[in-house]
């Protein structure tokens, strides 16, 4: 069993820290999120990323665990449909009441959703819920360089985290390179290509060499690539093998290799198109 002091954190650009590898639970249902969360909390996962529809069951889970609140990093989303300023700070206040929590470590805006025109004043929803002491930190998810523009330059207040689609096909270089220049954190989900990469021949090379699973060398590329890694497995022998890799690096050669996989192969939604 992995303790949860082996995960380490990271510093944000706001000051404080995240675990940089955590469990998602955005497509699970009631039951397996229940099943995955209790299994992640107790093979040493702190970091627990969850949605608007799945907030009541880790709620639950979080409190049938007995860890102290001060050690859980609980991580949530403004869904779509309550971008602007008011009801992102209406659905702050409902996600804390399913979650039975007096604030959230974590509060990203979903998707920009350009086309409803309102995460401009979703994301002053949520500065004010900072604010109010409401969440620690603040980020966001499948923005564009351009979103980013947007937010930034209007309040003055950069995300801490763009969570987006990562994996070796699609290693987004570029807007790495754009949230270097802001101190922002990049948050990979999709990390293991929905399962897709493990017959991968250079992936599976890397892994043999470590003596390592293919999903242990996905996330540790995606760790030292510095990002903060949120896979999402259900299966309780998965969940520890995925926390299981803190105890080899790869080299510089393997990194490059498997950045080299890049061919712009998404498993989800583009957020530019």
């Amino acid at each position: 069993m992995t303790p949860a002091a082996t995960i380490p954190t990271v510093t944000l650009n706001d000051d404080n820290t995240i675990p940089v590898l955590g469990l998602g639970v955005a497509e699970l249902s009631a039951e397996e999120t229940e099943s995955a969360v209790a299994s992640a909390l107790e093979a040493g996962y702190r970091l627990i990323d969850t949605v608007k529809g799945n907030e009541e069951v880790v709620g639950r889970a979080i409190a049938a665990s007995g860890i102290p609140r001060e050690e859980l990093f609980i991580a949530t989303k403004l869904a779509t449909e309550d971008q602007g300023f008011q009801s992102a700070q209406d659905a702050v206040k409902a996600s804390l009441d399913r979650l039975g929590l007096e604030y959230v470590d974590f509060y990203l805006m979903d998707w920009p959703a350009e086309q409803n025109g309102k995460y401009i004043d979703g994301w002053g929803g949520i500065m004010r819920s900072r604010q109010d002491g409401l969440i620690k930190s603040i980020g966001v998810a499948n923005f564009t360089p351009e979103n980013l523009s947007d937010i930034i330059d209007l309040s003055y207040f950069p995300p801490a985290v763009n969570q987006v689609e990562l994996h070796p096909l699609l290693s987004q270089t570029e807007l790495r390179a754009v949230h270097a220049q802001h101190s922002i954190i990049t948050g990979a989900y999709i990390p293991l290509g929905e399962g897709k990469l493990a017959e991968n021949p250079a992936i599976a090379e890397v892994a043999a060499a470590h003596g390592k699973s293919p999903a242990q060398v996905l996330i540790r590329w995606s760790l030292q690539l510095g990002d903060i890694v949120i896979p999402g497995p259900t299966n309780p022998a998965q969940i520890a093998e995925n926390v299981d890799v803190f105890d080899f690096e790869l080299t510089a050669a393997e990194v490059e290799t498997l950045s080299g996989l890049d061919d712009g192969t998404r498993f989800r939604p583009n957020p530019g198109t």
